[in-house]
């Protein structure tokens, strides 16, 4: 075979608090894939290595890495079979609110664009649109395509990828208990109305989280804890999630929330409490769903 296509895409987080299915955060847990192929009188697809947290990933073409790989090689007309060989690893926790998913369909998207030498800058509009199809949001899908912090807006028929800042002065630490939390299931438990008080409200967070990203202000940021589309409903879903803000709250972050979907958790606060906050939301997740992890996390 000829020699690999390979990349490198990051995690990410998404909403932090008020961003809802809006806000992604790329942050420095990998998922790396290395594709072989040839041409081949029909398609066959070889999983020669799945390591890390891809090793529970389907060995088929419902791998969502193969997914969007074929959807985009089909979008742009490429329908010759190939014969594949496949190696992924991944630190990204699979169903942890970190954005696993929407990277393995960056992933799918970016080695398409290299067998057809498609330059991914220069085709971001259809890599964003296939991307959200494929997900069902755009969030994490579009920030592990294009890195850093991002918001993305549906201004029909396209879409418009909005860079946000991130001040330097914050810090990031994630955990995650041992019980995993499905997007399906987490989105289920969404409420079907809210009141208008609430309503009114979101976007005044919103606009705080937004400020208070860029400039690091920590009253900013602590406004933005209030949040009223998701994260009441799904904090009952993850056990000692509640629990895990409030000690992270107490240890100094400026603002702790549902990572996703869940069941991760994240934490924003100083750097010299980056490593506090991440022990505070660790120990309660392991208090209460055994074996948990934790780290401090960098944005990407």
């Amino acid at each position: 075979m000829s020699a690999p296509h390979k990349v490198r895409v990051p995690a990410s987080t998404s909403n932090l608090g008020p961003g809802f299915d809006l806000l992604g955060l790329c942050l420095n847990l990998y998922l790396q894939v290395e594709l072989s192929c040839e041409p081949a009188p029909q398609d066959v697809d070889r999983f020669a290595q799945l390591t890390g947290e891809a090793s529970g990933l389907p060995r088929s073409p419902e791998n969502l890495v193969v997914r969007a790989f074929n959807a985009l090689r089909v979008h742009e007309g490429h329908n010759e079979s190939l014969d594949r060989s496949w190696a992924m690893d991944s630190e990204i926790p699979v169903a942890r609110g970190l954005g696993s998913s929407g990277a393995a369909t960056a992933a799918g998207l970016l080695l398409a664009c290299q067998t057809m030498a498609i330059e991914p800058k220069a085709h971001m509009d259809t890599l964003v649109r296939l991307g959200t199809e494929l997900e069902g949001h755009p969030d994490n899908v579009v920030a592990s395509l294009v890195g850093g912090c991002v918001l993305t807006i549906q201004c029909e028929p396209d879409f418009r990828v909005l860079r946000q800042e991130i001040h330097p002065d914050l810090a990031f630490a994630v955990a995650w208990g041992n019980t995993p939390l499905h997007t399906a299931t987490s989105r289920r438990c969404l409420p079907t109305q809210i009141p208008f008080e609430a309503a009114l409200d979101q976007p005044r967070r919103l606009a705080a989280l937004l400020e208070g990203l860029r400039s690091g202000d920590p009253a900013l940021l602590r406004h933005a804890r209030t949040e009223h589309l998701h994260q009441g409903a799904r904090l009952p879903l993850i056990a000692g999630g509640s629990a895990a803000l409030d000690s992270a709250h107490a240890a100094g972050a400026h603002l702790a929330t549902i990572s996703g979907s869940g069941s991760s958790l994240i934490a924003i606060g100083p750097h010299d409490q980056a490593q506090a906050m991440a022990d505070a939301l660790g120990h309660a997740l392991q208090a209460a769903d055994a074996p948990a992890h934790w780290r401090v996390a960098l944005p990407v």
